[in-house]
């Protein structure tokens, strides 16, 4: 029998433009300093939720790649809205979605995008597992 693994935390690491403007939208973004910055190089040790999040510099990036898009699951629409608004007070531009059906469940959600045009979302979800629906998207729609 495999012994449990007892994960820390979550690894996202994506690929930037310029790093410098990108710590600055995920400082404004997560409210809190990045741990290591390097030449091309920025780590944000996030503990709430717990998320190591590495930005790396490629200066000839052209494309946001295959990621759909990120996100934070909250534990209410209220804490939807603060983190909005958390945002917003930051100067970042939000855009919400409030009873919205997405990834077959209905969610309350704001995003935000970083300055390489990865969506983020903070949510709630407030029913789960709906059914499939004819003309039903999966999930998130990129805008």
């Amino acid at each position: 029998m495999t012994p449990e693994v007892q994960v820390l935390k979550a690894h996202v690491s994506i690929n930037v433009r310029n790093v410098e403007r990108s710590i600055d939208f995920y400082t404004k973004m997560l409210g809190i300093e990045p741990s290591k910055v390097r030449s091309g190089y920025a780590k944000f040790d996030i503990q709430n939720p717990p998320l190591n999040l590495a930005l790396n510099e490629v200066p000839t990036l052209t494309s946001a790649g295959a990621l759909s898009h990120l996100g934070l699951q909250l534990q209410s629409t209220g804490d939807v809205l603060a983190m909005r608004t958390r945002w917003a007070e930051a100067g970042l531009v939000t855009r919400d979605e409030m009873q919205t059906d997405c990834c077959y469940a209905t969610q309350d959600k704001t995003w935000v995008h970083d300055p390489d045009g990865n969506e983020w979302e903070a949510f709630v979800v407030l029913k789960d597992n709906l059914p499939e629906a004819v003309n039903a998207t999966a999930c998130c729609a990129k805008t």
